[in-house]
């Protein structure tokens, strides 16, 4: 059997698999995400620790004997500064925090020949970024600090004892080399960051240590056991859904992911990310879309309703919510804007609209986001996108963002990709083979409605936020 460790942004999964692939139990467990200040967001590593004690007991049960290996998959870009054994010396920064936005300007006056090298647009939250503000505002944390490392990253050293990093996860920190497939040393000498924090690099399915009996104890298992380097909770899951090069998949959750995946290094492109896979030679294009699921989440709380409800409520609207627009940044945004100080809410409020229209208005505002975002991605031959993600199985929420996004949706059911992701590599660590993953098969195909046209919708969506950019920066959104 392999495990499957997943570190996310609000929980942990974990899951157990048989020798052939098929699932034997899961669980999940959630932590906190803090805010202590506008536009950060922090959580406590320790959390995390004890949370996953708890859960892969859960998960093992009576079957850690047969256990052979451990995989890793996580969240990406965040930093967590620690001593040589792991102990935390400070929260750790995520992915969602912008606080790095201040110091982004030492980034743009790089040489620009070194700044290509990156291939990735200047992104707050973003470990290179967030280094440089830890430089500045903890020099003390960052001066004692042996590691910094990212958070499925900081869990193998937990777990293992030794520090490691690999391509996948490396290659969204803003101090990666694409081209040359290692850490950047150039970009990293001329922004006086410390080389020393950065774990040396390891291939994503290699064995990076193996399991320390303290470790083993918490976690209810075998000593000793091997860990395989993991793997970014997005590469992971290209794994687990075996996207085949060259079609467009779109994952909705916590944030919403449209990738695609390419077997030679893609050009950049302004407002898109590219990184590496958990293949050893291998990358793919991100339009990465902040707020899906944590828009929708925090206006079902702000509507004060569960979630059968709030489908029903959105369901009771027309479309276009009677003019009103959701703008959903709630923590900045990333593709396509680019804007760390982008804020959320509801524009257009009339005394004819009621929370129906303020449910329709969020669920068409997060669809509109990553239409946007859709635009900038290279052309495909498919037209047809693959839709995955626990955010998006409602059959009324599919055929919306079909509509919206005017391209069909092709339906794959890959429960846990992530996880399953990180099984796979745990197998191919222990066994030396490289995993096979068959595509699943499409469950349905929501085609858009010949009737549904949002450009002018789309219009409109896309002025407010530039009629508000200004006030963002300036800080009218609150950060």
């Amino acid at each position: 059997m392999y495990l499957g460790l997943d570190l996310g942004t609000g929980s942990a999964k974990v899951a157990l698999y048989g020798e052939g692939g098929e699932r034997v139990r899961e669980a999940s467990v959630a932590y906190a995400v803090t805010a202590p200040h506008p536009g950060w967001a922090e959580s406590d590593p320790g959390e995390w620790w004890a949370a996953l004690g708890h859960v892969t007991r859960e998960v093992v049960g009576e079957d850690g004997g047969r256990v052979r290996a451990l995989g890793l998959s996580g969240q990406m870009h965040g930093v967590v500064l620690c001593g040589e054994d792991g102990t935390p010396l400070r929260p750790a920064v995520l992915w969602a925090d912008g606080r790095a936005a201040s110091v982004l300007s030492i980034y743009r006056a790089l040489p620009e020949d070194l700044r290509l090298t990156l291939r990735n647009p200047l992104t707050a939250g973003m470990t290179g970024p967030t280094l440089l503000w830890l430089r500045e505002h903890g020099a003390e944390v960052y001066a004692r600090a042996r590691w910094a490392l990212q958070p499925k990253d900081w869990l193998r050293l937990r777990l293992t004892g030794e520090a490691r990093a690999e391509p996948s996860d490396a290659s969204g920190t803003l101090l990666y080399d694409l081209e040359g497939d290692g850490w950047n040393t150039p970009v990293i000498e001329a922004l006086g960051l410390r080389a020393d924090l950065l774990a040396p690099l390891t291939r994503s399915r290699a064995v990076a240590g193996t399991l320390t009996p303290a470790a083993a104890a918490h976690l209810g298992l075998p000593p000793g056991l091997p860990v395989a380097a993991g793997a970014a909770d997005t590469a992971a899951a290209l794994l687990g859904t075996a996207l085949p090069a060259g079609q467009v998949q779109l994952t909705v959750g916590t944030g919403a992911q449209l990738v695609v995946r390419s077997v030679a290094l893609p050009e950049a492109r302004e407002g898109l990310h590219v990184f590496r896979t958990a293949e050893d030679r291998g990358w793919y294009t991100l339009g990465a879309v902040q707020n899906a699921g944590l828009a929708l989440e925090w206006a079902r709380r702000t509507l004060r309703c569960g979630w059968e409800e709030f489908y029903a409520l959105a369901q009771a609207a027309e479309p276009g919510s009677r003019g009103l627009l959701f703008l959903p940044y709630l923590t900045g945004d990333r593709t396509p804007h680019l804007d760390p100080h982008a804020r959320g809410g509801w524009l257009g409020a009339g005394l004819e609209h009621g929370p129906e229209h303020l449910a329709r208005a969020a669920f068409e505002g997060v669809a509109l986001s990553i239409r946007e975002a859709l635009l900038l991605l290279p052309e495909t031959e498919r037209p047809g996108l693959r839709l995955a993600g626990g955010g998006s199985v409602h059959p009324w929420w599919r055929q919306l963002l079909a509509d919206i996004l005017g391209r069909p949706l092709e339906v794959v059911e890959v429960p846990g990709a992530s996880v399953y992701g990180a099984a796979l590599l745990a197998r191919a660590a222990e066994t030396g083979q490289t995993p096979e993953v068959e595509p699943p098969g499409t469950q349905e195909t929501v085609e858009p409605r010949r009737d549904a046209d949002w450009s002018d919708v789309a219009g409109r969506f896309s002025a407010a936020y530039e009629a508000l950019r200004g006030w963002f920066s300036r800080g009218g959104g609150g950060n």
